[in-house]
């Protein structure tokens, strides 16, 4: 396979992402000549669609806040029921195609920390583009979720049965916790985790194993879809960090 023009990410603020390193170990594995790696800073659909607009040739990038929930309407690239957001976006020969990864993400860093979601509660503060995606891959997984309202409220979605009033719950996370490492309400669980980093967090930290987590499986589900036999695990992954 070929790499595109270029790779990165996009969003507010991203000087801390380690998304573009993660392009690189993920590509030095596959054997993959490099690509130009860009970081595009945007705090709007207008503006990122302005600024890659700029940019000619393929591309991979995954976004972060505030643009997860946007830049689909104007690509017309749709996503998941229920969840109604992309983070990762490819463009090749001028077509545009994303996905949503944070919740496959959640799931494999859990697992990665010895969690395993079917039969486990998980309570979640927030009801954003991330919330919504992390619900809906636990509840496909048979685990439970306690929502504690945040600045959103977890609106209805495919997670529904999952749903629960209360409980004790095994893991909990945050997810109004401000980005590039904002402290946590704490929630009260056995495990509370935060998918919130910046550059002193380590690869141990769960942030950053979520990171890594959802990263790959933007390449398993949308970037190398059909080379997945060739795509490094999670644990080679962090051991290059």
């Amino acid at each position: 396979m070929e790499a595109p023009a270029y790779w990165g990410v996009a969003g507010y603020p991203i000087s801390h992402s380690l998304t573009p390193r993660l392009f690189s170990i993920v590509g030095d594995a596959m054997g993959l000549v490099q690509p130009e790696q860009i970081f595009v800073e945007a705090s709007s659909e207008g503006e990122f669609c302005s600024k890659v607009g700029m940019l000619d040739g393929d591309l991979w990038i995954s976004c972060t806040a505030p643009l997860k929930h946007s830049p689909h309407s104007r690509l017309g690239v749709q996503g998941p029921v229920g969840v109604n957001a992309i983070n990762q976006l490819m463009r090749s020969d001028g077509v545009w195609k994303g996905a949503s990864t944070d919740g496959a993400g959640f799931v494999s860093a859990c697992r990665h920390i010895g969690v395993e979601p079917s039969g486990s509660i998980l309570r979640m503060r927030g009801g954003g583009s991330a919330a919504r995606s992390i619900a809906a891959a636990w509840s496909l997984e048979g685990g439970c979720i306690i929502p504690e309202m945040g600045r959103r409220k977890l609106e209805r979605g495919p997670w529904d049965s999952s749903i629960l009033g209360s409980g004790n719950a095994d893991i909990s996370i945050d997810l109004d916790s401000a980005p590039a490492g904002g402290q946590s309400v704490e929630l009260g669980s056995d495990i509370q985790v935060s998918i919130s980093y910046n550059e002193s967090s380590c690869k141990e930290d769960f942030a950053i194993i979520m990171l890594a987590a959802q990263h790959l499986e933007a390449w398993h589900s949308l970037f190398a879809s059909k080379y997945q036999k060739n795509i490094p695990s999670l644990e080679d992954v962090l051991a290059h960090l």
